[in-house]
């Protein structure tokens, strides 16, 4: 997954967001990071106070209200690209926070790329930081957004003593499930669309070439892509439904926003044919991270395998990971997410994200259950086709139910993401939905 992930920078100045996109692995001389110290002074809040500078090689911001309650709420990041400067976002909370009296914190990391344990780690020590500066917190909240959603999930594992609950929305939390997700789209499309499949793809030939003949064979008539599409390109847009979460409300309006709007690299609508170049690597990570050896392509929830689906998984290109490819244990490039979890979890996620798709959330989900920890995680699905389109309203009340959960006992309602009849149910992401979203399907 390399060179695409410098490219899809452009598409989320589109989606008006910065959230999170995936670069790919560098060689030679270790880059040179930098903070620009000018930056990262800000004016605090009425009634609060600011402290910035840097500690660890990583930028920082901490605002402190006069009345603090002795609590802190850090923020993770999403990602900033390949670019050499470190910067610190605020936390979208901020004022909520202070009228609360919690204090938080925030650190630009001192990598960028798609370092999940830079932003693990640097973000651990501006949690001593704080102590040392402020005071020691009687309870740390961990949060983040997007691949701040990974280092949220994997902080809460590697530092337990620290946090005391998180907040991960629009989260990274199947870990190499989404780059498996990114394979699987492109290499099925491949199969279905011109009956043959490669990983990893020439691009220029893939991108012009190969990607408007999968389109032509898809459609039901020429310009009918991606509305109007034949019995095979029908099978494709199921089999996406099925490999990013499942059968659920939202869907139609996800499959016509990704392959329709945003635009880079190869032009509008191309985003899901995007991600297929690179090859498989990720950042400063050994060999192969993708894989889809033992995966069943399906285009519908019945187990049974249909003709047409025993000829795709028969044909279609199988892609093995490299043995160091993947990191089971431990603060790896890309640490895996175990969902071993002993804090209370609370997280976002929107139904029709196709780039970070709600599978994390099913995945995160059957972690969690496996180790016995379902009773510590509650899920909420918002409608909407965007990436970490939440209102106010939404990330409000996640927060405030998160602190009522943890401080005093009251846990909040959530969704079901283990059952496939509830996340295909006409009504499912309706109860926690507040306000507008883009293409978001009005409830039942």
């Amino acid at each position: 997954m390399r060179s695409i992930f410098l490219a899809l920078i452009a598409t989320f100045i589109f989606l008006g967001t910065t959230q999170t996109v995936f670069a790919g692995a560098g060689g030679g001389k270790p880059p040179k990071y930098f903070v620009d110290e000018s930056k990262l002074p800000f004016d605090a809040l009425p009634g609060a106070t600011a402290y910035w500078g840097v500690h660890t090689r990583a930028g920082y911001r901490i605002e402190v209200p006069d009345e603090w309650n002795g609590k802190l709420v850090m923020w993770a990041h999403g990602f900033r690209g390949a670019g050499l400067e470190l910067t610190v976002d605020d936390h979208p909370l901020r004022p909520l926070l202070i009228a609360m009296g919690y204090a938080w914190a925030a650190s630009s990391y001192n990598r960028n790329d798609y370092d999940i344990t830079s932003g693990v780690q640097t973000t651990h020590a501006l949690v001593g930081l704080f102590s040392d500066m402020v005071g020691e917190p009687e309870l740390v909240y961990m949060t983040g957004a997007s691949m701040g959603g990974h280092i949220t999930a994997v902080s809460i594992e590697q530092y337990g003593n620290t946090y005391d609950a998180a907040m991960p929305i629009c989260g990274v939390l199947g870990d190499y499930a989404l780059f498996d997700y990114f394979l699987d789209f492109n290499v099925a499309a491949q199969q279905i669309g011109v009956g043959a499949s490669q990983y990893p793809v020439d691009t220029v030939p893939y991108l012009f070439g190969t990607v408007p003949a999968i389109k032509t064979n898809l459609e039901a008539f020429p310009g009918g892509w991606p509305v109007f599409l034949n019995a095979d390109g029908a099978d494709l847009k199921a089999l996406t439904a099925l490999r990013s979460g499942g059968f659920r409300p939202n869907f139609e309006e996800a499959w016509f926003f990704w392959n329709t709007f945003p635009n880079f690299a190869s032009g509008p609508g191309n985003f899901l044919f995007d991600l297929a170049i690179g090859d498989g690597t990720l950042p400063r990570s050994p060999g192969v991270g993708v894989d889809n050896v033992d995966t069943v392509y399906q285009f519908d929830a019945d187990p049974g395998l249909s003709a047409a689906e025993l000829a795709l998984n028969e044909n279609v290109v199988r892609v093995a990971m490299d043995p160091q490819g993947r990191h089971p244990n431990g603060l790896a490039q890309v640490p895996v997410i175990s969902g071993d979890i002993d804090v209370p979890v609370l997280t976002l996620h929107n139904l029709g994200d196709l780039f970070v798709p709600v599978n994390n959330e099913v995945e995160y989900q059957a972690r969690v259950a496996a180790h016995g920890k379902s009773d510590l995680l509650v899920q909420r699905a918002i409608r909407g086709v965007n990436h970490c389109d939440f209102t106010p309203e939404e990330l409000s009340t996640a927060f405030i139910e998160l602190m009522l959960w943890r401080e005093f006992g009251i846990k909040p309602g959530g969704d079901d993401f283990s059952d496939p009849a509830s996340v295909a149910d006409p009504s499912f992401g309706c109860a926690y939905t507040d306000g507008d979203h883009l293409f978001g399907t009005l409830c039942p």
